[in-house]
């Protein structure tokens, strides 16, 4: 049989996988663009450093298969069904006995006057994107009209390109189709706060000329309500249209508003053509997700193989996405247009968490759910959703927080094997457990043998708990492998270093690894040798393994120069210290930021003038504040009693003393500290790895929060302690926690996954449970004992310094590093400004 394949897209090219080595079958793929299948889900990515052969979708000789042939840059204009011959825009024809249109969408752009201007772009193809990049190199201000999911994703790649942002949006609310007001307000919000400025409600009646770039924008689009948006480029993003012209062309059936109609087995009007993905209309809808589009591709597959057929009955469009780094979940009938259905809310401005449950009149049913800010329980109510499983008695517990010792959701031993894990590629959890009994025990073997995963990834959390539940089940022992060099834990590898005295990574490797080492194992093995041993990382034996900025003692910006942070213990510096800081930034030219932590940041610095400015700080009374390394960062206070009228400790006297003893000290990940010198909290010590509050009776410890991407509050370890037991305290915590945390891992998420959470903390380091709490002491007593500033090591070691160099061969200084002044003090130029700067 021949068969055409018209469209090489992903649902396309997964229609080829389905029946690759299907035999008496001659396959023609016809792809109108110049390049075969990517992955279109992933297409932002493009400007965060993906490229194209990146997001390519086919493997490694897959068209060399006898009997498949690819055809690119091929557009096909007709299908003459009564020659039975696909007509190509050349004027060639191809024969075929069936055919599949999978030609699937193009993007929507307003009939607007002025849309066709230069600068007025789309987002769906890789050409697209390069277009993309090459105006954004020459733009300082983006729009994207449209804020659905197409129009979020294309705002991520804007200001990925470093461009003044904006989303203009017809509807009074973003993502209208998945989210509600609330929920909407909440996502504006926190994109906003991101720096995407967000317009909604607008109509867009033209685009006219915006008077030049750099000014006022070469674009301004000027809206309904007589207001009007200045910019350099525009980027429509405002949803799909199926493509199918072809099916207007050859005289088969389509839709009212469009879409090629098939019926329950993907066929349309003529029997020997199929359609799938977003150019087919069945029952009046366009899928624009890919799961349904594969379930299509796997449905016509099977008919051709002649293998048992199941009929297309729709698909669950429940999405879990990360738009501009804000999670976000739609889960069925999230409108909750169910009539006598109820909500369950629940909102947090605070966290930036909105949350909420559609149940059936009776309360036993859940219908749909919106998930903004926190989308963790996506995969348990997802499942209650699609499998009918009933609600607790309490349903409210599903999107409430957890509690210390509660525990909510839905274990994945209640799911029916039926239950589909991954619907981009149709597994089921029982196909998952096949998958375990056959032998893949790791997720990367789960993941090669199902695909479950490999798609949007959506379900991989799932996935994971299937795999572990099953393993445990099975006796299996779930391994945390460092990496393929080191068959331990980070927690493992820690203990292994301590007790057989590897000094250096060679010696650990050749001790309880194998192979040469990745950029995995080897800054994570250098944090494990400074924790357990406390030598300079830059002596020889340890440099070569240390990340960028171990490496040369500083944080590199994006313009390849580095920031220097000296350390201001509890955030207290004398005139005269300050006088320095300000003197050195004016003789090497560097730009100066007084940061969160209390401390001041030079930017700006080349690596070769590192060594003369550390120099002059540590002459000054300075050390390295660490900014660079996973290690503790900075103490932070308010004035505590000194000054406060409210204050009740001396909380500066505190933060020094805490600063001093833990500073240099390596771990898993950074550690951030503060000290409030009373319960109003001007030092925000509760969003601290380690938080220390003054009461009138001495001081309240917290540990474990984090106030970054993912804030958690600290909680409190104990209460109206005096100094010396605070102090003994945080010893054994930060030892307990650099001795079990994994590689790269906060203590938040540490005490998250600790089996007993906070409730085992306190039993291993205020009880003792353990009988290592002497040990933990002496272990940190050591790391003080020894502390040295790297900085000054540094200056004061020859052939260290040699290292700093930007070339290896010269003296020279980086050509390409230019600056340019802007309220008082240098910044990097852009790409744009050293572009203008050449040009005549």
């Amino acid at each position: 049989m021949k068969l055409v394949v018209i469209g090489n897209g992903m649902v396309g090219h997964k229609l080829l996988e389905e029946l690759a080595g299907t035999p008496n079958l001659a396959i023609t793929v016809l792809c109108e663009e110049p390049r075969p299948a990517y992955d279109r889900v992933h297409l932002s990515e493009f400007f965060s450093g993906k490229t194209a052969d990146d997001l390519s979708l086919v493997a490694p000789g897959f068209f060399e298969q006898p009997n498949l042939r690819l055809r690119l840059d091929a557009k096909a204009v007709d299908i003459d069904r009564v020659t039975r011959q696909v007509v190509l825009a050349d004027g060639e024809r191809v024969p075929y006995d069936r055919v599949v249109l999978a030609t699937g969408s193009y993007p929507f752009v307003p009939a607007v006057t002025g849309r066709d201007r230069d600068g007025c772009l789309v987002y769906r193809t890789i050409e697209d994107l390069e277009a993309m990049r090459e105006w954004g190199a020459k733009s300082r201000i983006g729009v994207v009209v449209g804020g659905g999911l197409l129009g979020l994703e294309c705002a991520k790649a804007l200001k990925d390109m470093g461009l003044d942002t904006h989303v203009v949006e017809f509807a009074p609310r973003l993502m209208t189709v998945q989210v509600d007001d609330m929920g909407g307000r909440l996502l504006r919000r926190k994109i906003e706060a991101l720096g995407v400025r967000v317009h909604t409600g607008k109509n867009t009646l033209e685009i006219a000329d915006g008077g030049g770039v750099g000014v006022g924008g070469r674009h301004a689009m000027k809206f309904a309500d007589g207001s009007q948006l200045l910019t350099d480029m525009i980027v429509f993003s405002a949803g799909i249209r199926p493509r199918d012209e072809l099916a207007r062309t050859s005289g088969l059936i389509r839709g009212e508003r469009g879409g090629i109609l098939i019926d329950n087995l993907c066929k349309t009007s003529d029997p020997d053509i199929w359609a799938i993905g977003e150019c087919a209309l069945w029952q009046g809808k366009i899928f624009g997700l890919v799961a349904p589009g594969y379930d299509m591709a796997r449905m016509v597959a099977a008919q051709i193989k002649g293998t048992a057929v199941a009929e297309f009955k729709g698909a669950d469009m429940s999405t879990k996405l990360k738009l501009l780094g804000v999670d976000v979940a739609s889960i069925g009938d999230a409108q909750g247009a169910t009539p006598g259905s109820l909500n369950y809310l629940f909102s947090d401005d605070v966290a930036g968490v909105y949350k909420k449950l559609v149940v059936s009149a009776d309360a036993k049913t859940l219908l749909g759910a919106v998930l903004v800010g926190d989308a963790d329980d996506y995969g348990s109510l997802l499942q209650m959703a699609l499998n009918g499983i009933p609600l607790p008695a309490q349903p409210e517990s599903l999107i409430l927080p957890s509690v210390e010792g509660g525990a909510k959701g839905l274990g994945v031993d209640l799911l029916p094997a039926t239950a589909s894990i991954c619907s981009c590629n149709n597994v089921s959890k029982g196909d998952l457990c096949a998958a375990i009994e056959g032998g893949a025990t790791s997720l990367g073997q789960l993941k090669k043998c199902t695909k479950a995963a490999t798609s949007c990834g959506g379900c991989l959390p799932l996935v994971k708990q299937v795999l572990d539940a099953e393993l445990k089940k099975s006796g299996v022992l779930v391994l945390n492998h460092l990496c393929e060099h080191f068959a331990h834990s980070r927690q493992e590898l820690f203990h292994l270093v301590k007790v057989g005295g590897q000094k250096t990574f060679d010696e650990t490797i050749l001790a309880h690894g194998k192979g040469r080492g990745c950029d995995i194992c080897k800054p994570a093995v250098a944090s494990v040798l400074a924790s357990c041993w406390n030598e300079h990382v830059l002596k020889p034996k340890h440099a070569s393994v240390q990340d960028t900025n171990d490496y040369f003692l500083a944080n590199i910006q994006k313009d390849g120069t580095y920031s220097v942070v000296p350390r201001i213990p509890g955030g207290e510096i004398t005139p005269d210290k300050l006088i320095v800081i300000g003197q050195v930034a004016k003789d090497y030219g560097l730009y100066t930021k007084i940061t969160g932590g209390q401390r001041i940041d030079l930017f700006g610095a080349r690596v070769e003038q590192l060594p003369a400015i550390w120099g002059a700080l540590v002459a000054a009374g300075f050390e390295s504040g660490h900014a660079y390394g996973k290690s503790l960062r900075t103490v932070k206070s308010c004035v505590g009693s000194t000054w406060c009228r409210y204050g009740v400790q001396d909380s500066v006297t505190m933060a020094i003393r805490i600063e001093e003893r833990y500073r240099g000290l390596r771990s898993p990940h950074k550690i951030k500290m503060a000290v409030s010198g009373c319960t109003r909290e001007c030092a925000e010590a509760q969003s601290k790895d380690v938080g220390v509050i003054a009461t009138e009776r001495g001081w309240n410890l917290y540990v474990a929060g984090n106030g970054g991407m993912k804030p958690r509050h600290a909680e409190l370890l104990a209460a109206d302690v005096d100094d010396a037991t605070l102090i003994k305290l945080i010893d054994r915590f930060l030892m307990f926690y650099i001795r079990t945390g994994d590689r790269l891992q906060r203590t938040a998420t540490w005490i998250e996954n600790l089996e007993g959470g906070l409730g085992y903390v306190k039993k291993v380091v205020i009880d003792d449970s353990l009988g290592i709490c002497a040990e933990l002491e002496a272990d940190m007593a050591r790391q003080v004992e020894t502390y040295e500033c790297e900085w000054k090591k540094a200056i004061t070691t020859p052939e260290t310094l040699k290292r700093f160099k930007h070339f290896v061969n010269s003296d020279e200084a980086d050509g390409n590093i230019q600056f340019i002044d802007e309220r008082g003090q240098i910044r990097p130029k852009s790409a744009l400004e050293k572009q203008q700067a050449v040009t005549p």
